[in-house]
C-alpha cells in the first residue's frame, strides 16, 4: 500500500489474517518479520546494500524457505515508487545518509499463502529511521 504526497511516494506491505492463523502461517509471518528487523538493524552509513540483503535472506534460508524468497530485498523510492537502485545481493554500493529505500522480505508458498513485511527507511548519520509506523 502506498500513496504520494507533494510529489513523493510511499510504500508499505503488511500481511493480515482473518481469524486465528494456522501455526504454519504464524511461524512464517514471525520469520519474515524477524528478517525485516534483522535487515533494518544492519542499516547505517558505509554498509553495503548486498550485506543488508544477506541479513534478511540468510535468516529465511537457514529456516528452510530460501527458495521461496524470490525477489530483491528492497528498492529505492522518491518521486516514483521504484527509483533506480535496489537492495539486492548484486548491489555492492554502500549506504549513505539521506537514502530512502524499502526493506521487504517475503516468503511465498505456491498454492498455499505468502507473507511480506515491508517498511520504508531513511538512512541517518548513525543508522536508520523506519518511516511507517504500523504494527508488523
Amino acid at each position: 500500500m502506498g500513496c504520494c504526497k507533494n510529489r513523493y511516494c510511499s510504500d508499505m506491505t503488511r500481511t493480515f489474517f482473518c481469524g486465528e492463523p494456522k501455526p504454519e502461517y504464524a511461524a512464517i509471518h514471525d520469520l519474515v518479520r524477524q528478517a525485516n528487523e534483522a535487515a533494518e538493524a544492519m542499516i547505517h552509513p558505509g554498509v553495503r546494500l548486498c550485506d543488508i540483503d544477506a541479513a534478511a535472506r540468510d535468516l529465511i534460508t537457514k529456516a528452510g524457505y530460501g527458495e521461496y524468497f524470490n525477489h530483491r530485498l528492497g528498492h529505492f523510492i522518491g518521486q516514483t515508487d521504484h527509483e533506480k537502485g535496489d537492495v539486492s545481493a548484486a548491489n555492492t554500493d554502500t549506504v549513505k545518509p539521506g537514502m530512502i529505500f524499502s526493506i521487504e522480505p517475503g516468503v511465498y508458498l505456491p498454492g498455499k499463502f505468502g507473507v511480506r513485511v515491508e517498511d520504508l527507511v531513511i538512512v541517518t548519520e548513525t543508522g536508520c529511521e523506519v518511516l511507517n509506523h504500523v504494527d508488523k
